[in-house]
C-alpha cells in the first residue's frame, strides 16, 4: 500500500527549543515551511488548531493559494463554530486548494484549553457532539438536496450547500485520540484515525481497537492509520544521540520551575488519554524498539506529538517502516528546528521510506501472481 508523510503547517518559527522570533503568525515563514514540505517529498502538512493562536483555516487557504501539490490537513474544533458554517468552510478551501484537503477534527482534551473559547461540556459530550457534528459536514458535503437535522446538540432545517467540495464524494476526515471514547468515535466516522509514536505492541493494539470500533459501528472498512513522532537524525548514531540529549536538555531548561512552552503546553497532569498513555510508556523506559526514545514526551509532559525516533536517517526509516508494517501507512513528522528537520528528513528519510515500501509493494505484487498462476 501506499505511504505518506505529513508534516508542520507552522505559522511561525518557536519549538520547544526555543522560544519563536516574530509574531505568532509570520507569512513569509509559514510560506517558506510550506514551500520546504513541497520540495523535499513531504505529502501534506497540518495547520493545528490553538485557542490563541493563528485561524489555521487562513493560514491554509493562503499556503494553498500559493503551492501546487502540497495538501492540507485542516484542524477544527466543532466548538468553534456550527456545522453547516464549517462545511461551507471546507468547500470553499477544497476549492481552493483543487481537492487537496482533508479536515482533522478535534473533540478537546483538555477541559481548561476548551474553556478559553466557551465550551464546558465534558469529555464524553464533546466526542458526542463531534461524532453529530462530523455526520452533518458529511451530510452537507454529499447531499444535493435541503435536508433537516435534530440530534442531540444540533437542529436546523432546509440546509443545502451552494459551493461544493471538489473531492467526491467528499474531502477525507481525519480524527484522533486514545480512550474508548475516541475509539468509537473515529472508528465510525474517520477516514484517517490519528495515534502518537508508542512503542510497536501498544501501537498495535490501539489499530486493533480502532478496527474493532469500525466493525462495530457497522463498517466494512477500516481507517487509514497515522502515528506522529519527533526525529532527531544525525550522519552517525553517536552524533545522533548527542543532539537528542541537547534537545531534551534544551526542553528541560525552558520548562524550569514549571514554565509552560506555549498556551497549549502545559506541564501539569494531562487530562487526555493520550497524553497519559505517552507519560506511562515513558515512565517504563527511555528507549523502546528500534528507535523510540521517550524522554521528550516526559520533558514537556506528554503534550501531544513528543515522542522521538533518534538515529541515523537509515536507523529512523527502519523505525518507520516497522510501524508501516503493522499497518501505519501515514507517518507524521515534526522536528525540533521546523525548517531545518523539514529539509533534512526529507531529503535524507523520506526516500528511504518510499523505496523499501516498493519494494515490499512489488514483493507482495509478484507474491500474488505466483499464487494466481498456481491457482490457475
Amino acid at each position: 500500500m501506499p505511504v505518506e508523510f505529513l508534516g508542520i503547517g507552522g505559522t511561525n518559527d518557536g519549538s520547544e527549543t526555543h522560544p519563536r522570533s516574530g509574531g505568532a503568525f509570520d507569512k513569509d515563514y509559514t510560506l517558506r515551511l510550506a514551500r520546504a514540505h513541497e520540495e523535499f517529498g513531504w505529502d501534506r502538512v497540518l495547520f493545528a488548531y490553538g485557542s490563541s493562536g493563528p485561524d489555521p483555516a487562513q493560514a491554509a487557504a493562503f499556503v494553498a493559494a500559493k503551492l501546487d501539490k502540497l495538501q492540507i490537513l485542516l484542524a477544527h474544533r466543532p466548538n468553534v463554530s456550527y456545522p453547516t458554517y464549517a462545511a461551507k468552510t471546507f468547500a470553499t478551501l477544497d476549492q481552493l486548494s483543487d481537492g487537496k484537503l482533508t479536515v482533522h477534527f478535534i473533540t478537546g482534551g483538555s477541559d481548561h484549553e476548551q474553556q478559553r473559547e466557551g465550551d464546558y461540556l465534558t469529555k464524553d459530550e464533546r466526542y458526542s457532539r463531534t461524532r453529530e457534528y462530523i455526520q452533518i459536514v458529511k451530510q452537507a458535503w454529499t447531499s444535493e438536496e435541503p435536508f433537516d437535522h435534530e440530534g442531540e446538540h444540533y437542529r436546523f432545517a432546509d440546509f443545502v450547500l451552494d459551493v461544493r467540495p471538489v473531492q467526491q464524494p467528499r474531502p477525507g476526515v481525519s480524527f484522533g485520540g486514545s480512550s474508548p471514547a475516541a475509539y468509537a468515535a473515529g472508528g465510525a466516522e474517520a477516514d484517517i484515525f490519528c495515534l502518537w509514536g508508542e512503542p510497536l505492541a501498544q501501537t498495535a493494539e490501539q489499530i486493533e481497537a480502532v478496527k474493532a470500533a469500525a466493525k462495530a459501528a457497522g463498517r466494512t472498512d477500516v481507517p487509514r492509520i497515522q502515528v506522529a513522532f519527533r526525529p532527531i537524525i544525525a550522519p552517525t548514531e553517536e552524533l545522533a544521540w548527542e543532539k537528542a540529549h541537547r534537545t531534551v536538555d534544551t526542553i528541560k531548561s525552558r520548562t524550569s520551575g514549571g514554565r509552560q512552552l506555549t498556551r497549549r503546553h502545559s506541564l501539569t497532569s494531562p487530562e487526555n488519554t493520550g497524553s497519559q498513555r505517552l507519560l506511562a510508556v515513558a515512565a517504563e523506559g527511555e528507549r523502546f524498539d528500534r528507535a523510540l526514545w521517550t524522554p521528550t514526551a516526559a520533558a514537556t509532559g506528554g503534550a501531544g506529538n513528543s515522542t522521538a525516533l533518534v538515529g541515523t536517517p537509515e536507523t529512523v526509516a527502519q523505525a518507520l517502516l516497522d510501524y508501516y508494517d503493522l499497518g501505519v501507512d501515514i507517518l507524521s513528522a515534526r522536528g525540533y528546528d521546523m525548517l531545518g528537520d523539514t529539509i533534512d528528513f526529507g531529503r535524507y528519510v523520506i526516500p528511504i521510506v518510499r523505496e523499501e515500501v516498493a519494494k515490499r509493494d512489488a514483493a507482495k505484487a509478484s507474491s500474488a501472481r505466483e499464487v494466481l498462476a498456481v491457482d490457475g
